[in-house]
């Protein structure tokens, strides 16, 4: 039987009882962050349900990890804690549970309305990778080595304007990337993490668009690479097959059940002074070569630890058609003046200013959804890494 809630929610919604993405916001613009999770048009207050004690299970009854500034503690708590919120969310949202839906005092309380809050990075990020597990990306554009940094990445809608004219682009370009948020206990340094335990350490994907200055890497690009310009419980109905490998991986990428995930991507464009919308790409999680459980065991392979809140890049997601391909580089076959002519849009030159973006990742009724509007022409933007507010 359908789960379903006493929340008011609409049937296109991106955020149904079963979806539950956690973030972090502000009801007031001078009050503290406050930990919370996406239903319907709301967000539910989990600071004013761990004050009520609603969180009575073994693990987070005497926790004080939804009253801090970010959600690291709860992240660094492990899958027992996962679970049992994820559990006592979906109870307490439940339409038969009384709870919360026969107090209305505490129900104003805890739903706060989704278009009074301001929305904040959820986590401190503290180190942050970017992979290339896209075969199809791999062999329509090549290696993409990167030095990165975890001070780049912010969340959706920010804009940073460079005085410095040399920083200023005019050539941006999106990349379809899924980031897996890498998640507690983390290992210990020099400590590999199993490939057949790399689950427990990923709490959940957060979508993020991997913005890519073109105009500076066309000259920066040879020799050195890029630089300036680069600088799962709810997901488990959705379950497909990763693509086989060949030749096999070594051991400690051999998993017992390799697996991706059906989740259908898209990229929608709607460039200054148009009144449409345009599907860019279209692609699919299901794509990823190597698994986001590869990547995180290979990550740590080489003795490197990770901990609550560091952020793993899937790279480009790319399928095999051109219509499918997670980076607008690949269309236009790396031809750095090149424009790419939508079908009734005019030509594009990559993304110009104030170019509005939607990203959109749909596993059924799961939606993650993203939109971004750039700022004018006269403050040329430099976002780098950029990530949606949601995630779980």
């Amino acid at each position: 039987m359908v789960r379903t809630s006493f929340v008011e929610i609409q049937s296109d919604s991106h955020f149904p009882i079963q979806n539950l993405p956690y973030g972090l916001f502000k009801p007031e613009p001078d009050s503290e962050p406050r930990h919370g999770v996406a239903v319907g048009k709301y967000v539910l207050d989990l600071s004013v349900i761990a004050s009520a004690g609603l969180f009575d299970g073994p693990v987070l009854k005497n926790s004080d990890c939804f009253n801090k500034l970010n959600l690291n503690k709860f992240v660094g708590l492990g899958r027992p804690a996962w679970k049992e919120a994820r559990a006592t969310l979906q109870k307490l949202l439940s339409a038969t549970e009384p709870t919360l839906r026969d107090n209305p005092s505490l129900r104003q309380k805890v739903l706060v309305p989704m278009v009074k809050v301001q929305m904040l990075l959820p986590v401190m990020i503290g180190d942050y990778t970017d992979f290339s597990a896209s075969m199809h990306h791999a062999k329509n554009c090549g290696p993409l080595p990167e030095i990165l940094r975890w001070f780049h990445i912010m969340i959706s809608a920010t804009s940073v304007s460079p005085e410095d004219k040399a920083t200023q682009l005019e050539i941006l370009h999106p990349i379809l990337d899924l980031l897996a948020a890498v998640v507690g206990p983390g290992n210990e340094l020099g400590k590999p993490v199993d490939v057949n335990e790399a689950a427990d350490h990923i709490l959940g994907l957060v979508f993020m668009n991997d913005w890519s200055a073109r105009d500076i890497q066309a000259w920066e690009y040879v020799p050195l690479g890029p630089f300036l310009g680069k600088i799962f419980d709810a997901l488990e109905p959705f379950v497909s097959d990763s693509p086989k490998k060949n030749p096999p991986p070594f051991p400690y990428l051999a998993e017992k059940i390799s697996k991706n995930y059906y989740i259908s991507l898209q990229v929608s464009v709607k460039p200054a002074g148009e009144e449409n919308t345009c599907i860019v790409t279209r692609s699919n999680f299901k794509h990823l070569y190597w698994t986001i459980t590869q990547q995180l065991a290979h990550h740590t392979i080489n003795c490197c630890n990770l901990r609550p809140g560091d952020l793993l890049g899937t790279g480009a997601i790319s399928g095999p058609e051109p219509e499918s391909y997670g980076c607008l580089l690949a269309r236009v076959n790396l031809e750095w003046t090149k424009t790419f002519t939508f079908r009734w849009i005019n030509s594009v030159h990559f993304w110009k200013m104030e170019t509005k973006l939607l990203l959109l990742a749909v596993a059924r009724g799961m939606v993650t959804l993203l939109a971004w509007n750039l700022l004018g022409k006269d403050s040329p933007i430099a976002i780098l890494k950029t990530h949606c507010c949601w995630f779980g």
